[in-house]
């Protein structure tokens, strides 16, 4: 496990906390979050950011999981206030293992950046949710407008050294390589944010 990371996200744990609400990305989590239904696995789930958008009654349980102490200490708080049933994993995403076929929804918001290899990551999710199931994805990537994917690559050595975040890689291609079929998807801001409804591909 990546000590210098986690140290990264343990010091970013109260920001995140205090955006729960207020994050400009209010209305795409929403949106997302919002169709999650039965047995949901949440990667990354930072500080709750998704929390206020889940639908109690649409909810079975929601295993959430993230790598940062810190992160799930804020989460857990976030879980008291919004009456979610949610058992919490500390443990590196990279390193997870889970039976097959175990959760009807599997959500990632903004986590895709981070992860060292994050094609076996959408591999690994597609494995753990059920055929008929749903993953549900909110995340960011290198732009289609030359101009800013050009400052993304520059901007990409030091967002990852300071934040544990890359800024340029191509989300949309990265799941077109993985056993996901896409269902729908929206781009936002010059294709730097992605919302993204999919399945795992039948075998």
């Amino acid at each position: 496990m990546n000590k210098k990371l986690i140290e990264k996200f343990n010091s970013q744990a109260k920001t995140y906390d205090r955006m729960r609400e207020k994050h400009f990305q209010q209305k795409w989590r929403k949106k997302l979050i919002g169709e999650a239904k039965g047995h949901v696995l949440e990667l990354a789930v930072g500080a709750g950011g998704n929390f206020p958008f889940y639908r109690l009654e649409e909810i079975d349980s929601i295993t959430a999981v993230d790598f940062s102490p810190e992160m799930l200490h804020k989460a857990r708080k976030g879980a008291h206030l919004y009456h979610l049933p949610v058992r919490f994993i500390e443990s590196d995403i990279e390193k997870l293992v889970f039976e097959k076929h175990k959760f009807d929804t599997v959500i990632s918001t903004l986590s895709f950046c981070g992860y060292r290899n994050p094609l076996q990551i959408l591999e690994n999710v597609s494995t753990w949710c059920k055929p008929n199931g749903q993953v549900l994805l909110l995340e960011h990537g290198i732009s289609s407008n030359f101009i800013v994917s050009k400052i993304q690559k520059a901007m990409d050595p030091f967002a990852v050294k300071t934040v544990g975040c890359h800024q340029d890689r191509n989300i949309m291609e990265l799941i077109s390589r993985s056993p996901l079929d896409i269902q729908k998807a929206e781009h936002h801001w010059m294709d730097v944010f992605h919302l993204i409804w999919a399945k795992p591909r039948k075998e």
